[in-house]
Order: structure tokens, then sequence, then C-alpha cells
């Protein structure tokens, strides 16, 4: 029994604590299982109901059955996380036996990608399927169907090109605390009987760091032993603990690797403790920490780039205007995924947005030549010779193309400028509230940032000199209803669909035209300091008058490789919200829409990526926000 009569004198007592603490820590065991797939599959998991929305799921990469044999990584994305598994032997069916924890709450993240990486070189992380599930669909289920096959897709083709298997569990927050106070009280179980003494549960107490439960203990202990003879199991003191942490938090620091816990986030902090208690016993846990598939896969390389600071990784504003990968959030999916650009052109554009020779490049001609290389590409795209770049374009893109959505098929198209405007299927973008004139709606597929006012845009995002909404809607448009008025800017990528949308219900007054040059709307010249590219590219400028949000500045803008806007509607129409409005020629584009002063309440989770500079991946018909006017009751 654990009567705390050991010969050993308390602080005996407390240092092989610290050593068995110590070694829960550092002591990792990394295990290869070699039975069947099968077997792997036998786990005990509880259904759970459509009422439950909170909680910790536990998501296993059991292993995978593949087409050829090569070493494989698999990486999980979740919310704005991703983490990655062990690499495994060569071979056609890998075995990671890799669990994560995961957050689920209500209106958080609850889809999941799963990606698979052949391994063969260094140089050759490549992803070669991959697949979607929605973790709370998946743990829905009865228990007897928690282990699944999930196909892999090829990214480019959608092929199917083998198979993973996995497996998921969830369990109520006060079942978690459960399970890790009965863990962690088996640490000082010194003579491993099941029971625990009041000593053994002192030093316990004390390694919690909280002073006061470290002067209730005994008020707990005595809780708990029912009996009244000095010693109480480990269910009955796992089980008190856990209500006791639900009323009042009694473990400020990990007792495995000391950091100092967030209270008022008591599930982060059980994940936090059960992972940390995972690593030293055994148990196989993913590598976190990493943003995207793409960076997972490669890992170490991503550190050591972090570490020699030739490269950031970071979200927000600093990976636009820095990093050759964009990283922006999946306001669907709500997961950050890259946005893929060559790497030749990322140092060019560094080179004349980023510095003051750059600049002076500008002064001295280079604004002709974007113009005449634009108009120069334009002509080229538009030849049948060009339709031989659409199976490569395809190619580098991968996944961020969905061909089934496309109106025809890819032999319809006999130019690559007829690919790049291509249409998509009736139903493909369906439009929030389609019934609610005082709803807007996001007017392209699209990367977008969010303000409700122009202050809020120039503090996180515009950085160029002198950006007015006076220089942005140019001189023949009255700014004064827009003055320090919300600001959406829509930016179209190379690969998105460019056909842009009404954002609103109205009549169009009137198209007014600006000259300009051609610079790259891409966020390296966004963020510089050196050029203005909102206020001096070429432009079209669209006054849409409405009911409930008053007037509506629509500014569709060229960019590099862009030589041409093309509206479908002409002044005086009367418009729909969703209802398609122009579309862009080959190249990158941006449509800015500018709102009346205290018109629209912008959706909340579009305004908080943009306060932390990070764009929002959309598409049309997507809910913008809602009118003040409404909302307020005036007309």
């Amino acid at each position: 029994m654990g009567n705390g009569s050991s010969k050993e004198g308390k602080e005996s007592r407390r240092s092989r604590l610290k050593q068995k603490l110590q070694r829960f820590r550092t002591h990792r065991l990394h295990l290869r299982t070699r039975g069947s797939r099968n077997a792997a599959c036998v786990v005990n998991h509880r259904a759970v109901t459509v009422d439950d929305f909170s909680g910790i799921a536990l998501l296993t990469l059991i292993g995978a059955d593949m087409k050829f044999k090569d070493k494989w990584l698999a990486c999980v994305s979740f919310g704005e996380q991703t983490f990655r598994t062990e690499i495994s032997e060569s071979t056609e069916k890998p075995i990671w036996n890799s669990e994560k924890k995961l957050l689920l709450e209500k209106n958080g993240p609850s889809l999941a990608r799963v990606s698979v990486f052949e391994t063969n070189r260094l140089s050759r992380n490549k992803i070669v399927g991959y697949c979607e599930l929605d973790i709370f669909d998946f743990v829905v289920q009865e228990p007897e169907s928690a282990c699944k096959s999930f196909d892999l897709l090829d990214p480019a083709s959608s092929n199917v090109v083998g198979s993973i298997f996995l497996s998921c569990a969830i369990e109520d927050p006060v079942e978690t605390e459960k399970r890790f106070a009965k863990r962690i009280l088996s640490v000082v179980d010194y003579n491993e009987d099941g029971q625990l003494s009041f000593s053994e549960f002192s030093d316990l107490i004390r390694a919690f760091g909280n002073l006061v439960a470290a002067n209730k203990k005994e008020e707990l202990f005595k809780a708990a032993d029912l009996n009244g003879d000095g010693v109480v199991s480990i269910d009955e003191l796992a089980a008190l603990l856990a209500l006791q942490q639900e009323k009042e938090p009694i473990i400020n620091n990990c007792p495995v690797c000391g950091e100092a816990l967030q209270l008022t986030d008591k599930l982060n902090a059980m994940i936090h403790m059960t992972l940390c208690f995972d690593e030293g016993t055994g148990n196989q846990v993913m590598t976190g920490g990493f943003l995207t598939d793409r960076q997972a896969s490669y890992g170490w390389m991503f550190k050591l780039s972090e570490w020699t600071h030739l490269s950031s990784y970071d979200v927000g504003l600093n990976t636009g205007s820095n990093a050759s990968h964009i990283v922006v959030i999946d306001r669907k999916s709500k997961r950050l995924v890259e946005e893929l650009i060559d790497s030749k052109i990322v140092l060019s554009m560094r080179a004349i947005y980023q510095s003051k020779i750059g600049l002076r490049l500008m002064d001295q001609g280079a604004k002709e030549i974007l113009q005449k290389l634009s108009e120069k590409q334009g002509k080229k795209m538009n030849t049948v010779e060009s339709a031989q770049k659409i199976p490569s374009f395809l190619e580098f893109f991968k996944d961020q193309i969905n061909m089934a959505e496309v109106k025809y098929p890819l032999q319809h198209f006999k130019t690559f400028n007829e690919f790049f405007i291509r249409e998509l299927k009736p139903g493909a973008r369906p439009i929030a509230n389609m019934n609610r004139d005082d709803v807007a709606v996001c007017a392209a597929d699209c990367r977008l940032m969010a303000f409700q006012s122009v202050e809020d845009s120039t503090r996180f995002w515009i950085k160029g000199r002198k950006f007015s909404i006076r220089g942005l809607l140019g001189k023949h448009v009255n700014p004064n209803a827009f003055l320090d008025g919300s600001l959406v800017i829509f930016r179209l990528a190379p690969q998105d669909y460019h056909r842009f949308h009404v954002p609103v219900s109205g009549v169009i007054e009137n198209f007014l035209d600006v000259s300009g040059s051609l610079y790259t709307v891409n966020p390296i010249a966004v963020n510089s300091k050196y050029c203005n590219v909102f206020t001096e590219n070429k432009r079209t400028v669209a006054i849409i008058s409405t009911a409930e949000f008053g007037k509506v500045a629509f500014v569709a803008i060229g960019a590099t490789m862009v030589g041409s806007i093309n509206f479908v509607r002409k002044e005086g129409d009367h418009v729909k919200k969703g209802d398609e409005l122009g579309y862009f020629s080959f190249g990158g584009s941006t449509v800015i829409c500018v709102f009346e002063k205290n018109s629209i309440r912008i959706d909340e989770d579009l305004l908080a990526n943009s306060g932390r500079s990070l764009e929002t991946l959309v598409s049309v018909g997507m809910q913008l926000g809602v009118s003040t006017r409404t909302l307020s009751g005036s007309t």
C-alpha cells in the first residue's frame, strides 16, 4: 500500500518524482508497429451526437497503401497548424501510427487535409496524393466505422493514387481531464500499487506550482478518501482532480516541461500537458510548428531557413512582402495555404518594388517597359500556339484549379486567354442570402483584405506613399461620400477564376476609366513604401447606387500582364448581387470596393484576419458583410 511510511525522507521522494517527470519529458521512443493494418484499426471509440460541438479529437494516421515503393511521410493540416509524421522505410505500404490531438470547438475549424509526400531524395519532397475529411463528420459515426480508408487524389489530375488509413475519436473535456489526472497521478505512485498516500499526493500538488492548491491539498485528499483509511485509489483522485480543475484550475505549470499554462484556455492547456506526456511515454506524436504541408514536408530545411534568416514564413505581412510563397487563410476550411510564385519572379519584384534603386528604375522608364511587356504578352496569349501552355499551367497550380467546376472541357479552349477567362458551371458559386439585398457578397475568387476604415487599411496593409480615396477613384469621381469609408481589396492570382461579380444589388450609375501604369498587385508591391500600386495603376471605376448601402465604388485595377479590363454590363443596368460584371485578361489583378462610411458591417473573421495582415482566400458569393442601415432599422 502507498501509506507513505517509506524510510526515505520527503526530499528523496521529491527527487524521485523529479527524475520520473524528467524521464517523461526527454525519453522519446519511436515505435514502429509492423503488425497488420487491420489489427491497427481495432480502436475503442465512443460515438458522439450532433450536439457535441467541442472537445478533443484524436486523429491517428495509421498507414497507407501506395502504388509504388518509396520513403513516405504524411502531413495533416488543421486550422492554422500543420503536423507531420516521421519518414517511413522504403515500402509500398508505409505505417506511421502517428497521433495528433486536435481541438474541436463550435465555429472553429473541422476540415482537415492529409497529404502524402514521397521523399526519395533530399531535393524531391513531392506531394503524391491528398484527401480531405471533416473531423466532426468522422467522429459522429458509429464506433465500428472509426477506422476508415480514404482515397488519395493526385493534386494535378484528381486520379486515385493510393489509400490512407485513418482513425479518429473524440472525448468531452471532463473525460480528457480525468484520463490526464489518472496518468499524472501514476507518476507519484512510487510502489505502483494503484493507491496513493497523502505524502505522495502532496508531492504532486507541489509540482503543479499552485499555492492555492497547496493550501487545499488536505481538503482535496480527504474528499477522495471516503473510507478514511489514509489511502485513495488513482481512479478516485483522478475524478476529484478533474472536477476541481473544471471549477478552479489548480495546475499553473505543466508538470512535465514546466511551461506556464494559459488557465483561461483549459482545453489547450490539457492538450499541451497530454502531448508532453505522450512524447515521454513512447506514443509517436506528429511534429508540429509548420504553417502548411509544403513547409512540413521539408521539415528541418524550413527551420534552418528561419534560424539563419534566409527567409520568413511568418503569417501575415512579412510573409506577403518577403517570402516566395505567400501564406493565406482559406475561409472555408480555416486552414493556411500557400500561393505559389516562381522564385525568379519574386526576386525581380523585390528588386523593383522593395528598394530605392527599383524606384529610380520606375522613374527612368520601367513603367513603359511594363506597359509594352503586358501588351506583347496579351497578344501572345491570344494565339493558337498559346494553348500549348495550358497543361503546364494546370500542373504548376495542381489542386488550386478545379476543372470539374469549369463550364467547358479543356479541349474547348483554342488559346490560353480563352482558358484564362473561363466560365464556371451554373451553381458552382452559390450566392449567400440571395434574397437579402442588405447582405453584400464577395466579388471574386481571390485573396481578400477587408478594413472597416481606410485608416485601418494603411495601418495594416497598404504601405504605398500618398494613398488616398481621392487618388484611388480619380479626379472625375466626387470622393466625399467615400472618405474614411470601408475598404475591401479582392486580389486575384493567375490561377483564379478571373471573372468578377457584383457584390451588391443596385443600379450602375457610370463607368470612368483612369489611365496609369501596370505594376504587379502582388503584396510585395502593395507593401512597398516606394510606390503606390492602387492609385497609379490603370483602372476603371464603376459607381453602383444601392438602397441598402448607399453608393458603392467598384474599382477594377489592371496589373502586369493584364492589358485589358472587360465589362459585360453598361451604365443604367439594374444588377443583382452575384451577377457577372466583367473579367480580366491574362495575369493577376485586383478589385477594390469602397463603401460609404458606416454603411456596412464587414464580417468579423475577415476583419480579424486583415488586422493580422493575413489575406483570406474566398470565393464569389461568400458573405462579405451586412448593411448597418438595416441593422439600425433606418432606411
